[in-house]
């Protein structure tokens, strides 16, 4: 009987060595995803299905994290992705960047139909996807430093490598990818309003003559159809039907003003051609308004700070938000379209009352110098010293010993330097962030331009309608610099540097289209003409990438 159970015993013992073994072996990796991947890590670009796979590092390392094995097995994951790319217009993305139709079109197959080959090439596919997708959410699709569209999905220090593979494991692919999005409210109210746009697509949106204006009073065949707009794009929103709909009539009194205002033209009421042009702008001009903005947000920060500064250089407006609370807005005059001011973000390290002006180089060539010519009272008028070399080396030049009219862009030895007083061109404070393109906040002497509706009248900085009441905010917690103590400093007519304890971040920012806090939709004109350039580049296909390399082709059966 002994013998028995023993003889019984040793197959038991046998399967089970059998099955640890089986436990313990590694498994395999996938051939044909270790293929595409180990083509990737030579430097070409690799093409499955015909189409390109995009996120060469982040793919290497999830691969090569997982075992190079096959992620997407789960139905339910793949559902979750391809939902999520159907939501990508709706941030102004093109979902056929990321795969869609292919996508779409190989999931509606069973993988019992699929060679494994195939099946490693939808894995991949889904992959890129997300990890090309996460990265322009997080961070745009258009890198603003080369204004070319990026594939990479490398550029922020976020792993989008092992978020993919938390998000796998979770079963959160949607929520994932949609956590990646700005969290900024102003960016949400921005995808709202676009939603609604995109329900006018279709309407009938012939141009109206641009001729005669309109007043109030008036008949004009046009007003049946400008209504219909002004209802469409919701600033009529409780309309009555017209006693007569061919006249201007005390209904549009009050809409058309606004109107106007929330396109940044002046609302004196009167329907002439730079509104009847914004009421021809179509729908979808305005949807790639919005887009261009969203896709600027993405550029952001994840997070703004808690006190900061934002100029909306389109918009001609700048705002101080602290904790989430508008403390200021003012007015702002911006840069001329040939001397733009530039995007990009600092922070304000120091003020500077009574500043002098030293005049940048290519201002006294082409500014200062043929003004210098016509008179050498233009400098004396100006308050401004001439000077010969830089630093403290420098030494001052009488003008009248200087033969101005030889001098020229190769030959300019000078320095001009304004004074401060009345006449400078700072006015009496600047707010200063160092920067490569030497721009930033001040005051001016000419303050009667702040009443335009449109105000690019500078050389690049930023004037601002109401500077002293901004300083008082960011000094608000430095009990040494009151109100009284700022203008003490100001009569005193010398330069004061007054040092910020805490430096605010300030943003200088390019959007014609947000939504304000009363849920208006506005929009600016183009001044710069940057958004049809920002939108060539967010229209841009792996295929149009320049910097694509000779692609490998995976053919899959």
């Amino acid at each position: 009987m002994r013998t028995l159970n023993h003889a019984l015993h040793w197959p038991c013992l046998l399967l089970a060595a059998a099955l640890i073994i089986s436990l313990c072996r590694p498994v395999l990796a996938n051939e044909a995803i270790v293929d595409r991947i180990e083509a990737l890590n030579t430097g070409h670009t690799v093409e499955v299905l015909g189409a390109p796979l995009l996120a060469r590092q982040a793919l290497s390392n999830f691969y090569a994290n997982n075992g190079y094995q096959l992620a997407w097995n789960s139905p339910e994951h793949r559902q979750q992705m391809l939902a999520a790319l159907e939501s990508a217009a709706g941030d102004g993305l093109d979902p056929a960047d990321y795969h869609a139709d292919l996508l779409s079109g190989l999931t509606s197959r069973p993988d019992s139909e699929m060679s494994p080959e195939l099946q490693a090439d939808l894995d991949l596919l889904f992959s890129d996807a997300f990890l090309v997708f996460g990265s322009h959410l997080l961070e745009g699709k258009v890198n603003p430093q080369t204004i070319h569209a990026e594939w990479s999905a490398n550029r922020r220090q976020r792993e989008l490598d092992k978020i993919l593979t938390s998000a796998l494991a979770d079963g959160t692919i949607r929520q994932t990818l949609e956590a990646l999005r700005p969290t900024h409210p102003d960016y949400h109210r921005l995808v709202t309003a676009r939603q609604a746009l995109v329900q006018l697509l279709g309407q009938p949106w012939l141009p109206l003559a641009e001729q005669p204006t309109i007043r109030p009073g008036d008949r004009d065949d046009r007003l049946p159809e400008i209504r219909r707009r002004l209802i469409a794009l919701g600033d009529l929103t409780d309309p009555q039907p017209a006693a007569d709909p061919n006249r201007y009539s005390s209904d549009l009194e009050t809409i058309v003003p606004a109107f106007q205002a929330r396109h940044g033209l002046e609302p004196d009421g009167i329907i002439g051609r730079q509104t009847l042009a914004a009421l021809n702008r179509l729908p979808l001009e305005r949807i790639r308004q919005i887009d261009a903005t969203l896709e600027r947000w993405r550029w952001l920060p994840e997070t703004l700070g808690e006190r900061f500064v934002l100029v909306n250089i389109a918009g001609y407006e700048l705002k101080l938000m602290d904790k989430g609370q508008e403390l200021l807005r003012q007015r702002v005059i911006v840069g001329q379209p040939f001397r733009q001011t530039p995007v990009f973000s600092d922070r304000i390290r120091y003020l500077v009352v009574n500043p002098t002006w030293t005049v940048p180089r290519k201002l006294m060539i082409e500014d200062q110098l043929p003004q210098i010519r016509q008179s050498l009272d233009y400098l004396e008028r100006l308050n401004m010293k001439v000077y010969r070399g830089w630093g403290a080396d420098r030494q001052q030049v009488d003008p009248a010993t200087i033969d101005w009219p030889s001098l020229s862009r190769n030959n300019f030895p000078y320095q001009l330097v304004q004074d401060p007083g009345p006449t400078n061109a700072l006015g009496q404070i600047k707010f200063m962030f160092p920067n490569q393109y030497d721009v930033y906040l001040h005051d001016t002497p000419s303050r009667g331009l702040f009443g335009r509706a449109e105000r690019s009248f500078s050389s690049g900085c930023i004037r601002v309608e109401r500077p002293f009441l901004l300083a008082e905010k960011l000094l608000a917690e430095d009990r040494r610099y009151t109100p009284d103590k700022l203008k003490s400093l100001v009569d005193s007519k010398r330069p004061e540097t007054i040092v910020l304890s805490q430096p605010v971040p300030v943003y200088l920012q390019y959007w014609t289209a947000w939504v304000d806090d009363n849920d208006q939709l506005q929009f600016r004109n183009d001044i710069y003409n940057r958004d049809s350039r920002l939108l060539a580049r967010l229209r841009e296909t792996p295929a149009g990438d320049a910097q694509r390399l000779t692609p490998v082709s995976v053919s899959s059966q």
